[in-house]
C-alpha cells in the first residue's frame, strides 16, 4: 500500500486556496483509495516568518481545525504537528551535511528573497531540507504537490538519491509526486494566487459580518452594471465557478452575459455560496477552536503513531552514519 502524506504551515488560518488546493482533495485521496496517510502541521517550516509564539500557537489550532472540519479521518490517517517530533530536525541536520550549497542557493524560496540577504534566515535557505525530512522520515511514497513545489520534491528525490549511494545502501524511500491536473492555481482577491504573503485570501471561517466584507474586497473593473460582462476575466466569477457546481456556474454566466447584473449582485451570490456550502465546516471549525483540548487529543494520539514510524527510519540511519 502506497503512503501518501502532505502538509500545511500554520502561518495563518487556512484560506479558501489551502482548502481547494490541498485540504479537499487530500481527503478525498484518503477516502477514495484507502491509503496510509500522514497528514502534518508544518508548524516548525512557519518560524522563518513567524516569530511570535502565541500566534503559532492560533495558527496551528486553526490549520487542526480546518482538517477535522472538512472531515478528516484520524483513524485512517496520521494527523501530527511537525514540531512534536523530534526526529525530523535530527534527520534535517545529518541530511544538511549531505545536501551541496548550490541546491540550496537554486531554491525558488531563496531565490525570491536573494536580493535582499539580510532578510533571509539560515531556516529559509536550508527550508528544502526541512521539508526532504518530513517526506523522507516517514518513507512517503506519494506527496501530494501543486507545480510550484515540483521543485522541492526533485530537491528531495536528488538528496534522498546521494545519501543512499554514500551509505552503500537503499534506506532513505524515493517519493513521487501527485499533482492534481483539476485544480488549478486558485486566484486571489487581486487575481494573483491565493497567498497570505499577498494578503489577498479569503477566509471561509469569518463570522458572517466580516466574511461579507473579505469578499466584497474582491477586485473587479468599471464596466456598469447594465452592460455584458466577461465572466472569464472576473475574479469574482473564478472564484465562485471553483466553488459552485456546474449548473451554478452555468447560470452565473448567463448572468454576466446578459447584462443588467452587476458585480455587487455576484458577490452576494458568492458569500451566500461560501454560506450554505460550507455550513457545517464553518460550524465545527469554530467548536473545535473552542475547544483546543479536543484538538489536542486527536492530535497527540496522531503523533504517538508517528513516533514510531519515524524513529525506525532515523536509527536505521544513525547506524549508518556511526551514530549507535
Amino acid at each position: 500500500m502506497a503512503r501518501v502524506l502532505t502538509g500545511i504551515q500554520s502561518s495563518g488560518r487556512p484560506h479558501l486556496g489551502n482548502i481547494l488546493g490541498a485540504i479537499v482533495p487530500a481527503i478525498e485521496l484518503i477516502k477514495q483509495n484507502k491509503q496510509e496517510s500522514f497528514i502534518f502541521i508544518a508548524d516548525l517550516h512557519s518560524l522563518t516568518t513567524t516569530k511570535d509564539g502565541e500566534v503559532r500557537k492560533q495558527n496551528t489550532l486553526a490549520v487542526a481545525a480546518a482538517w477535522l472540519a472538512f472531515g478528516l479521518d484520524i483513524e485512517q490517517t496520521t494527523f501530527y504537528r511537525q514540531s512534536r517530533r523530534p526526529e525530523v530536525t535530527e534527520l534535517t541536520w545529518y541530511l544538511n551535511c549531505f545536501t551541496p550549497f548550490p541546491m540550496l542557493a537554486n531554491a525558488h524560496s531563496f531565490k525570491d528573497k536573494a536580493e535582499k540577504l539580510s532578510d533571509v534566515n539560515a531556516g529559509l535557505f536550508t527550508y528544502p531540507v526541512l521539508m526532504a525530512a518530513d517526506i523522507l522520515l516517514y518513507s512517503a511514497d506519494l506527496v501530494p504537490v501543486g507545480k510550484d513545489q515540483m521543485q522541492h520534491l526533485e530537491m528531495t528525490r536528488d538528496i534522498a538519491s546521494t545519501f543512499n549511494r554514500i551509505v552503500g545502501e537503499d534506506i532513505l524511500t524515493m517519493p513521487e509526486a501527485r499533482i492534481d491536473e483539476v485544480v488549478k492555481t486558485i486566484p486571489g482577491t487581486d487575481g494573483q494566487k491565493m497567498s497570505k504573503s499577498y494578503n489577498n485570501f479569503i477566509d471561509i471561517f469569518l463570522p458572517e459580518k466580516a466574511l461579507k466584507k473579505n469578499v466584497n474586497s474582491i477586485v473587479t473593473d468599471s464596466t456598469p452594471m447594465e452592460e455584458p460582462k466577461n465572466p472569464d476575466s472576473c475574479n469574482v466569477f473564478k472564484l465562485y465557478s471553483l466553488v459552485a457546481s456546474e449548473e451554478e456556474t452555468k447560470q452565473m454566466r448567463a448572468n454576466y452575459e446578459g447584462g443588467n447584473y452587476g458585480y455587487g449582485h455576484a458577490k452576494k451570490e458568492f458569500l451566500q455560496l461560501i454560506i450554505d456550502k460550507y455550513r457545517k465546516e464553518r460550524e465545527l471549525f469554530d467548536f473545535y477552536m473552542s475547544h483546543p483540548e479536543e484538538i489536542e487529543s486527536r492530535l497527540a494520539a496522531g503523533e504517538e503513531k508517528a513516533k514510531a514510524v519515524g524513529a525506525e527510519l532515523l536509527d536505521k540511519v544513525r547506524m549508518k552514519l556511526g551514530f549507535k
